[in-house]
């Protein structure tokens, strides 16, 4: 018989104890240590592979083979993907809830059956009728696609033997168990063991396979931190719940680029693929307002153009406020301290508001020069020119840096019907512009709004 072990875990970060703590250690959360009884399981049960002993083999001796995807006929979600769904592969979609995370993976599973793909779709939170449901509401062609109703981890392996699918989504992870584990579902042990499985699953029978996260309340996905390393692609939902945007977010993928991002609308019928995001981002840009300036930032290999705000106003208080929405805030203060120091901007005394309209989130170095041309513009209260895109980095002495990959920007600022941008100098070398767009470089802040501004 084997050996019963009482612990207690962190349902956070997964810290194990043998005895209850108030605050747990690793993570510094309080009252997250809950008692568990786990069995010791064998040393090998979770083993990736068919579990045939194999020797090991020079490097040079592995056949290189280009991995064949399955095409979900979902552009963007085969953008993210890294060009489409790799068979065996392992992927957890994590975001808040009431976002769509199961509405986008019920209508990747259509896409998919409807291209002949055996699709298995087990639902731990809702019955089959109410799936059925859901899919009369997206108004999609029912095809042949199988769903069952079970948590259980045992019975849904069996399921697997029976119908050998090529794809298995699993909504969610946290309402699975496996009943050799002495624990509540979606308690850490849970999480570990199931998600286990499934990958010995994928890797042995070669199946792709989606899995469902919840989220914490601080926006990272519930369980233990190893969840995310075990699988082969973490992807983000993200977006609010009064905005119609979704944008699916890849912060982890071993079979395609990091941080690319594919764009949908929620409607009545579903969710819909947005294919310009950069036309959609732009459409109710105001012209002739201070404050508004027009940035091309890279989302992985996509550029993507995008208006930012800003608002600076007399201070009320004795600390002025500095409040940034879709931008790094220490960033935004860095760059008004830029100004106050090296232009002569006296920026002490006035509130700063700065947002990225949209609801996208932007990142990199490249919009610095946009935020500063943006304060600029509404301390002055001098409009920009609405043709005008601006990309650079800014450093503490007020010089502005070169970027990365400068040619996409500038060619998806003139297809839009930009005339001019303004880039970082060494920018410049060796470029090949399109003919209908004038670019012109500058060495430090001041001369970026001496172009814009006039001053």
């Amino acid at each position: 018989m084997s050996k019963i072990k009482t612990k207690y875990a962190c349902q956070s970060c997964g810290y194990e104890s043998p005895k209850w703590m108030g605050k747990c250690p690793g993570c510094n959360s309080w009252n997250t240590m809950v008692e568990e009884i786990e069995t010791k399981s064998a040393p090998n049960r979770n083993t990736i592979g068919s579990g045939v002993k194999q020797a090991a083999l020079p490097l040079t001796q592995v056949a290189s083979e280009e991995e064949p995807r399955y095409d979900t006929t979902i552009g963007e979600l085969n953008r993210v993907l890294g060009g489409g769904l790799v068979p065996g592969s392992l992927v957890l979609v994590g975001g808040d809830p009431g976002i769509g995370k199961s509405t986008l993976l019920l209508q990747t599973s259509f896409a998919l059956a409807l291209n002949g793909y055996k699709v298995l779709y087990a639902s731990g939170e809702e019955s089959v009728k109410q799936i059925k449901l859901r899919a009369d509401r997206l108004d999609s062609e029912t095809p042949p696609l199988y769903v069952v109703a079970e948590n259980d981890m045992e019975l849904i392996e069996e399921q697997i033997q029976a119908i050998e699918p090529d794809v298995l989504i699993i909504d969610s992870i946290q309402t699975v168990f496996h009943p050799a584990i002495q624990s509540a579902a979606g308690s850490v042990a849970q999480v570990r063991e199931t998600t286990a499985q499934l990958m010995r699953i994928a890797k042995g029978k070669g199946i792709a396979t989606f899995i469902v996260g919840h989220v914490t309340k601080e926006g990272a996905i519930a369980g233990p931190r190893m969840l995310e390393h075990m699988v082969d692609a973490v992807l983000y939902f993200e977006g609010e719940r009064h905005n119609t945007f979704r944008i699916l977010r890849a912060v982890k993928n071993r079979f395609g680029s990091t941080n690319e991002i594919g764009i949908f609308e929620m409607k009545d019928r579903g969710l819909a693929e947005v294919a310009n995001p950069s036309e959609l981002f732009l459409a109710e840009r105001p012209v002739g307002v201070a404050g508004s300036t027009v940035v091309a930032s890279m989302e992985g290999t996509r550029p993507m153009l995008v208006e930012l705000q800003a608002l600076v106003a007399p201070t009320s208080f004795v600390t002025a406020r500095r409040m940034a929405t879709g931008v790094d805030h220490q960033r935004v203060a860095m760059i008004m301290a830029v100004l106050e120091k090296r232009i002569g901007l006296m920026l002490q005394n006035q509130d700063a508001y700065v947002n990225v309209a949209g609801g996208v989130r932007l990142d990199e170095p490249a919009i610095d020069l946009a935020i500063a041309v943006s304060i600029a513009s509404s301390f002055r209260d001098h409009p920009t020119n609405p043709s005008d895109v601006v990309i650079g980095e800014v450093g503490l002495t007020g010089e502005v840096r070169a970027v990365s990959r400068i040619e996409q920007r500038i060619r998806e600022a003139a297809k839009l019907g930009f005339k001019r941008v303004i880039v970082p100098e060494k920018n410049i070398r060796g470029l090949e512009l399109p003919p209908d767009i004038q670019v012109v470089g500058v060495k430090k802040v001041e001369d970026a709004l001496h172009e814009v501004l006039g001053g």
